[in-house]
């Protein structure tokens, strides 16, 4: 006869093994995309389009790295670049765009459409530009790319769009340098403010037309 304690014990040991069993089936099941591998080029760059489209830029992310490790020389990789970082840009994630437009210059510089994707950095650079006073590395390096594109693709269809950001960009600039020279203008330093007028002055030769950034007061304190 079957001792009461030995039912229970019995019952005890059938539970917890029954959650394990459920534990175990909803970690196999439970993201059953982790696990494909080995499929057509044409596979991942739909998949990463529909997540585009559901604004799952994360998840693109993932699918274009599968669609690369896969597929590293399929036709459908350089497109696939541009569409993920104009998604990149059109949700102001301009770190993960330029990525992804450093990797085409470097991997697909000879393509025809370069300049395009050139145009694309530079406009993401000008996008991600936030403060006149804290971004001034952003600010070299961007006129850096600006005169290589305006020495290379001058006959590019975006030359007039870079030029725009160019002037936008050397006001910015220009603004930056003469608050540097008023500052050691205050600090009876005139030297060194002559010196940062001058390079104002070369940044934007019409300083007087341009009107000063409105920086709301909570900010203001820290530029």
């Amino acid at each position: 006869m079957i001792h009461v304690k030995n039912i229970l014990k019995i019952g005890k040991v059938f539970l917890a093994s029954s959650v394990i069993a459920v534990f175990l089936i909803g970690c196999s099941s439970k993201d059953p995309e982790s696990q494909e591998y080995n499929k057509p080029a044409i596979y991942w760059y739909n998949k990463m389009l529909k997540q585009i489209a559901f604004y799952d830029l994360e998840a693109a992310d993932d699918t274009f790295i599968s669609l690369e490790s896969e597929h590293r020389n399929s036709p459908l990789i350089p497109t696939a670049m541009l569409i993920i970082a104009n998604a990149h840009i059109a949700e102001e994630e301009y770190d993960l765009a330029k990525y992804y437009l450093d990797e085409y210059i470097k991997r697909f510089g000879l393509s025809r459409n370069i300049d395009y994707v050139r145009y694309l950095k530079i406009k993401a650079n000008f996008f991600a530009f936030e403060s006149q006073f804290r971004n001034q590395q952003l600010i070299l390096d961007t006129l850096d790319e600006i005169a290589v594109f305006m020495e290379k693709y001058s006959n590019s269809p975006y030359i007039y769009l870079v030029e725009d950001i160019n002037s936008r960009i050397s006001m910015a600039k220009a603004t930056f340098d003469k608050e540097i020279s008023e500052l050691y203008t205050r600090k009876d330093k005139p030297q060194a403010a002559e010196f940062y007028m001058k390079k104002a002055q070369n940044a934007w030769a019409y300083l007087d037309d341009v009107e000063p950034v409105s920086v709301p007061l909570y900010r203001s304190v820290f530029e």
